[in-house]
């Protein structure tokens, strides 16, 4: 399948796993993603349609800041509670979610920008290029599913620019998400 170069005229979509950025950032770099210069270039000259974040909400009153920063930069949130169950777990996950956004929203794209390295997409990425739309990936390479590669016109490697893309932790003014560590509130006491 031939697929067309990047044009000024292509429709672009983008879907921006945050669970997976934040950890992947985190974890090898130390740092937060800089998400004003992943949508500059995600975008790279073209029409963007719409972009999504995906992300989870906790206890913490820390991440309504990241939330309004996210919509300040004109990304749409798509907010889901973290899920606590009895035993302890704790569940968030979007990854159905964020296929069918990209199902939905294909039929107004040429391009799907997919920002995560999970390779439980590889199949919405193979549904998008068997239409004729360009599939991209933007994530760090090293946690980066080879299958996800396979079905990718174009990948972006964020590690392979930090200064551009990350924002070292501890940074003053930046946000510090804690999604998956709520806040210990003791159970309510009978008085």
């Amino acid at each position: 399948m031939k697929i067309s170069p990047l044009h000024p005229s292509q429709r672009v979509g983008i879907f921006i796993d945050t669970q997976n950025l934040y950890h992947s950032a985190r974890t090898g770099f130390n740092s937060h993603v800089n998400y004003k210069a992943l949508v500059e270039n995600a975008v790279a000259g073209r029409h963007l349609v719409r972009a999504f974040a995906y992300v989870i909400k906790s206890d913490t009153s820390e991440e309504s800041k990241f939330f309004d920063a996210l919509i300040d930069l004109g990304i749409e949130t798509r907010v889901k509670d973290l899920q606590i169950f009895f035993s302890g777990e704790k569940k968030a996950d979007w990854d159905v979610g964020i296929a069918i956004d990209i199902v939905r929203m294909s039929e107004k794209l040429d391009a799907v920008v997919l920002v995560s390295g999970d390779g439980d997409f590889t199949e919405v990425l193979k549904y998008v290029r068997s239409r004729g739309i360009r599939a991209e990936v933007m994530a760090f390479r090293k946690t980066t599913s080879s299958k996800l590669l396979e079905e990718t016109d174009t990948f972006y490697d964020l590690g392979a620019d930090p200064a551009k893309y990350l924002i070292p932790v501890g940074k003053p003014g930046v946000f510090k998400p804690n999604v998956f560590k709520p806040k210990f509130r003791p159970p309510n006491k009978k008085l």
